[in-house]
């Protein structure tokens, strides 16, 4: 007798017929039918990503990876893909992030030219991946969504996208709505009067001129954020004279190499280090380029002890810890020595506040350029804009022939078009209340709706290339239930959202973050809710992630009598199509 032991044909159908089934009084019922499809099988999906920078990239591969059945297409303002590093392209625009580590883990850059790569480079990385990953297809740039809509009946979310080649409009739908728009992608103005009473050049570094040269002219520059830092020492060069005006001040670190080797925490990090060839402005050498590409075991050991230690720095904002002490000293120390011991200096520039209040970023050539001849420093408030300059609030006014406001972004985690979802526009809900998310991916009353980096995301605990990763991962499990389990809609509950918003409440003022300071991660505010950091180190956040809480979330069952269970089906799985025995392969692997 031949035993047949590939299992049968999927998938299986039996008789369409009415299941009679007791009521709660015993008596039969028949309203309810089994679902004549094997456990496992999933229903076609529409799924919409917004944005094509490195979440939107990622989450194109991550569904290949796990989803059938589907189609995917993301929407992108921008002429092409890379997002904030499409957008950012002026003087000295690069990552504080070593660039090692500002990558996909499956798409290593074995030939970064810095220890802090630019923006072109991060740039061509981006549009490297996207070609080599053949994920054109997926998107269409030059396409924005200008309005998103909740269809409760139809479950699902309607969408108007403008054609910004043609300028016409096109309506779309999405079973998922996936929001990549970012966090650093609205830029701001400063809030000052008379904003277009300047005659002069008025620039944004988001939206940097290509035409505009610097060379002999008077600048005033705004700003001391990150951006500002970058910014300031290559128009120094270059300039006349220039004003560098700022409200507050701002931590400033040595160069992370430096910083490391002062700590001199990680032996293991500081051991590879001395095998490495780099010069003065972090350029690496010819040769340490080659060996990054044909020692991929040498590789691999200096990308792990970088992000090591970046994963190792969430000691250094926990409010009074031996770590932010030690630091907060030595970058004192740092700054008074970069800034020659000048007290007008020191006492503008180095911060009351606690290491960590505002984000840190390495600055030496900032700090240095400060004490140039042609650099004057005014800490203080803007009164208005006036043709021939800035008036500031002493009155004095500054004549210059250009501003350059490196006054970053909007970080109110306000969308930039309406999403209405089952209570109204979210617009709306975040001008007007504290935004809060679910783990930074899902929001109250949007179902069917997933974001990156969105309230209380880790956006300053790293790399957003790994934190996209483990999103993508998080929102396609869910995307995979829902395909799988007959769910239509999946949505937080307001009560999970308000539990983990008093967590955060709760914890922030154990960390400097929540100090008292004007901080992008405050939203710009000097006291108030951390809107925009994670409670919690990089590594907490990737293990919150790994597993789903069904418990916090509201569905909705596309079944007969809204059955959780309809979509067990006729009593065969999907499985038995493949190896039935895998469960004999692996016996002991980890939950």
């Amino acid at each position: 007798m031949v035993i047949n032991t590939s299992g049968p044909e999927l998938p299986i159908r039996t008789h369409d017929l009415p299941t009679s089934t007791f009521s709660h009084n015993g008596s039969l019922e028949k309203s309810y039918t089994i679902r004549e499809e094997p456990l496992g099988t999933t229903k076609h999906l529409r799924i919409v990503g917004i944005g094509a920078g490195a979440s939107g990239l990622n989450m194109v591969r991550t569904l290949r990876l796990n989803l059938t059945d589907y189609d995917f297409v993301i929407y992108e303002k921008n002429q092409d893909v890379g997002g904030t590093w499409f957008e950012n392209r002026y003087p000295g625009c690069r990552c504080d992030i070593p660039s090692h580590n500002y990558q996909f883990a499956w798409k290593p850059k074995h030939d970064w030219s810095n220890f802090h790569a630019s923006a072109d480079e991060i740039g061509g990385y981006l549009r490297q991946v996207c070609d080599e990953e053949h994920m054109r297809d997926s998107i269409k740039t030059s396409h924005r969504v200008e309005f998103a809509q909740w269809d409760e009946e139809k479950a699902r979310w309607d969408l108007m996208v403008q054609d910004l080649t043609t300028g016409e409009y096109i309506n779309d739908y999405a079973d998922f709505l996936l929001d990549g728009t970012g966090i650093l992608n609205n830029w701001k103005w400063p809030d000052v009067e008379g904003l277009t009473a300047f005659d002069g050049d008025l620039i944004h570094t988001a939206n940097w001129p290509k035409d505009f040269d610097a060379a002999g002219k008077v600048v005033a520059v705004i700003g001391n954020g990150s951006t500002g830092i970058q910014v300031v020492p290559e128009l120094q060069k270059k300039v006349e004279k220039l004003y560098h005006l700022f409200r507050t001040p701002t931590w400033v670190l040595p160069p992370r190499i430096m910083a490391w080797k002062m700590m001199g925490q990680n032996k293991e990090l500081l051991e590879i280090l001395g095998e490495i060839g780099i010069d003065a402005q972090e350029n690496f050498s010819e040769e340490t380029i080659e060996r990054f590409k044909s020692d991929p075991e040498f590789y691999g050991r200096f990308v792990k002890a970088v992000e090591k230690e970046v994963n190792n720095g969430f000691p250094m904002v926990l409010a009074g810890s031996p770590l932010q002490t030690f630091a907060q000293q030595k970058a004192e120390q740092y700054m008074k020595l970069m800034l020659r011991g000048n007290k007008e200096l020191c006492e503008a520039l180095i911060p009351d506040f606690p290491l960590g209040t505002r984000r840190l970023t390495p600055g030496q050539d900032y700090l240095q350029a400060l004490t140039k001849e042609n650099v004057e420093v005014r800490r203080g408030g803007i009164r208005r804009f006036v043709p021939e300059g800035i008036q500031l609030e002493s009155g004095e006014v500054i004549k210059v022939d250009a501003i350059v406001c490196a006054t970053g972004f909007n970080t109110s985690f306000c969308p930039r078009f309406p999403i209405v979802g089952r209570k109204g526009n979210l617009q709306n809900d975040f001008r007007d209340e504290v935004p809060k998310s679910y783990m930074s991916c899902a929001i109250a009353n949007m179902p069917n709706y997933f974001v990156f980096l969105g309230p209380n995301a880790p956006i300053g605990h790293g790399s957003v290339f790994t934190l996209t990763e483990h999103i993508a991962k998080y929102i396609t499990r869910i995307i995979k239930k829902c395909q799988t389990e007959c769910i239509k809609t999946i949505c937080p509950s307001q009560d999970a959202i308000d539990d983990y918003f008093e967590h955060i409440s709760a914890f922030m003022p154990r960390t400097t973050w929540g100090a008292q300071g004007r901080s992008w991660f405050k939203n710009g505010q000097e006291d108030g809710p951390v809107t925009a950091l994670h409670p919690g180190s990089r590594i907490h956040f990737f293990h919150m992630l790994e597993n789903f809480r069904g418990e916090d979330w509201d569905y909705i069952y596309e079944t007969p009598k809204k059955n959780r269970f309809y979509y067990l089906g006729n009593g065969f799985s999907t499985k038995e199509k493949g190896d039935t025995t895998w469960y004999l392969d692996n016996p002991d692997s980890k939950l």
